[in-house]
């Protein structure tokens, strides 16, 4: 499966699966009156909307290369992720919070515990379906790259797959927190238990909007692709006969997309344009790599030479200055 239906199918599911859990904790919360109850189910809600938000910047980062976006729209994907993270820190966060707060300030007692407990049993199961279908992804990109998980959540230039699987462990933290309140505040009658177990629920939700909208910022901001995205791209540089050194650079313009920055100093200047064409085409035969400037640097005629042959509208052939 391409990258691309993987995190279509893992946004997919997890809509699905929230917007169940959703309306049944929405149910259980009137019912029992539970403040862990209510931060469970605005968590669900604030999924929902962040997957929807998701589904969006999938659909929107599909456009390829045009006149206004040389290097396509795959960025679109970072900026609805991060109004995703900023959707859990304000939705699920402050307001699970802010409910935990309210019930100190005005305990309610506990009313059908065994409907409460019985939605959260089954909205473990449902966050379970969602979470095993984004960390399939996550393993299976993880493994193609050589990484381990940890690694992979760190460096993955596609955040869908990630903010699914961050928010989902995030659920299945807060339905047992959730669970362990609503009982302790049904078997003592204190609502204190409720009170710590909203706030609890909230502080992991900011946790974990924090951890997103940090890795969006990066990727926004086009910061360096990680080295074991980089080092095959200079091996091949160097690797070639006529190059002496290289100084190679990449940034992300898209999910496992990147704009490739190259400066190699050559043995000598002998035939220069087709040497320097005949890299950048094996450059350009891998996927990934969307657009290529290579410029020779410490040469005789320290002529920099353009690229005309990347992977977006707009790239043409400069004079040399």
């Amino acid at each position: 499966m391409s990258d691309e239906g993987g995190s279509f199918k893992t946004v997919v599911v997890a809509v699905a699966a929230n917007l169940a859990i959703a309306v049944a904790k929405i149910v259980a919360a009137l019912l029992t009156g539970s403040a862990s109850m209510w931060a469970e189910a605005l968590h669900s809600v604030a999924d929902t909307g962040n997957e929807v938000l998701l589904f969006v910047g999938l659909r929107k980062s599909a456009g390829g290369p045009d006149p206004r976006r040389p290097f396509g729209y795959g960025q679109e994907r970072y900026f609805w992720a991060f109004l995703a993270a900023l959707g859990i820190f304000l939705v699920g966060g402050t307001l699970s919070i802010g409910e935990g707060v309210r019930s100190l300030l005005l305990p309610e007692p506990v009313e059908s515990l065994w409907v409460g407990v019985g939605v959260l049993v089954v909205a473990a199961g449902f966050e379970s379906w969602s979470w095993h279908t984004a960390h399939q992804q996550l393993r299976r990109d993880a493994r193609e790259k050589k990484r381990s998980m940890v690694e992979h959540l760190t460096r993955a230039s596609d955040p869908s797959a990630t903010t699914v699987f961050l928010e989902d462990t995030a659920a299945l933290i807060g339905l047992a927190v959730a669970l362990v309140a609503l009982v302790l505040h049904a078997t003592t009658g204190w609502a204190v238990w409720d009170a710590i177990g909203s706030i609890l629920i909230g502080l992991l939700l900011i946790v974990v909007a924090f951890l997103l909208a940090r890795r969006s910022k990066g990727l926004l901001l086009e910061e360096a692709a990680p080295d074991d995205v980089v080092e095959p791209i200079r091996r091949t540089v160097t690797g070639t006969d006529w190059v002496g050194d290289a100084t190679v650079s990449a940034v992300y313009v898209g999910p496992s997309r990147l704009l490739v920055n190259v400066e190699v100093a050559p043995h000598d200047g002998g035939e220069l344009v087709a040497r320097v064409g005949r890299l950048r085409d094996d450059l350009l035969a891998d996927p990934a790599i969307a657009h290529v400037t290579v410029t020779p640097v410490g040469s005789p005629s320290g002529t920099a030479v353009p690229d005309d042959h990347g992977r977006g509208a707009g790239a043409g052939r400069q004079q040399p200055a």
